[in-house]
C-alpha cells in the first residue's frame, strides 16, 4: 500500500467510525430516531403498581402538575411543556444517562381527571411506546398502576435494543411512581 492509499484508507476509516459513533449516541440520546416500521416487535412495559396514602384527586394533581400547573425547579429539569392544550400537552423528557449524556423524549401527555394520564410517544430511542397511570380509590388511599408497550423494529437487533432501552425506561418510571407517592403522602398530611 502507498502512503497515499494508506492516508485515504485511515481517513475513510476515521469518517466510518466517527458516523457510527454519531449515530449510536443519537440513537441512544433520541435524537435520531429509528422508526423503519419494518420487523416491529411489541413488548410490554410493567405493570407496576404503588399505593399511596393520599386521595386520589391528591395524586393526579401530583401526576399533572409539572404538565399543567408550575413546575418546580427539580422537575423544569426533567420535563418541559412544549405545547398546551385544555386536556394534553406536548413535553420533553429528559433522563440523565451518566454524567455526559442524557435522553429526550417527546411524548404528548392527555389527562383524564381524576384516574388516568395516557403517554404516547412521538420521538425517543424507539419508535414506539404508549403509557398510561391509572389510578384508583382504594380505601387506604389511591392504587396508581403503570402499563405500557414498547415497540422496536428490525427484528432480532430491536429486540435487543429494546431489553436495552425497557430496562432503563422502567427503571426510570419507578423512581417516578415513588416520587409521585412522596409528594402526595407529603400533600396528604398538611
Amino acid at each position: 500500500m502507498t502512503g497515499r492509499s494508506l492516508a485515504r484508507s485511515a481517513a475513510w476509516t476515521a469518517g466510518v467510525a466517527t458516523v457510527a459513533a454519531g449515530s449510536w449516541a443519537g440513537l441512544v440520546s433520541g435524537a435520531l430516531p429509528v422508526d423503519l416500521g419494518v420487523g416491529r416487535r411489541i413488548r410490554p412495559l410493567g405493570p407496576q403498581a404503588v399505593d399511596i396514602a393520599a386521595p386520589q384527586e391528591a395524586v393526579f394533581d401530583v401526576i399533572a402538575q409539572p404538565y399543567l400547573g408550575r413546575a418546580t425547579r427539580a422537575m423544569r429539569e426533567k420535563v418541559q411543556v412544549l405545547e398546551r392544550g385544555s386536556d394534553m400537552v406536548l413535553a420533553a423528557h429528559i433522563t440523565p444517562l451518566g454524567s455526559r449524556w442524557k435522553a429526550v423524549t417527546v411524548e404528548t401527555v392527555r389527562f383524564t381527571r381524576p384516574n388516568r394520564v395516557d403517554f404516547r410517544l412521538v420521538r425517543g430511542p424507539v419508535p414506539y411506546v404508549v403509557e398510561s397511570f391509572t389510578l384508583a380509590e382504594e380505601a387506604a388511599g389511591t392504587r396508581l398502576v403503570y402499563e405500557g408497550k414498547l415497540g422496536t423494529d428490525l427484528w432480532g437487533a430491536g429486540t435487543w435494543w429494546g431489553t436495552k432501552v425497557a430496562a432503563r425506561w422502567e427503571a426510570t418510571v419507578a423512581a417516578s411512581l415513588e416520587s409521585v407517592k412522596e409528594e402526595a403522602e407529603r400533600r396528604a398530611l398538611l
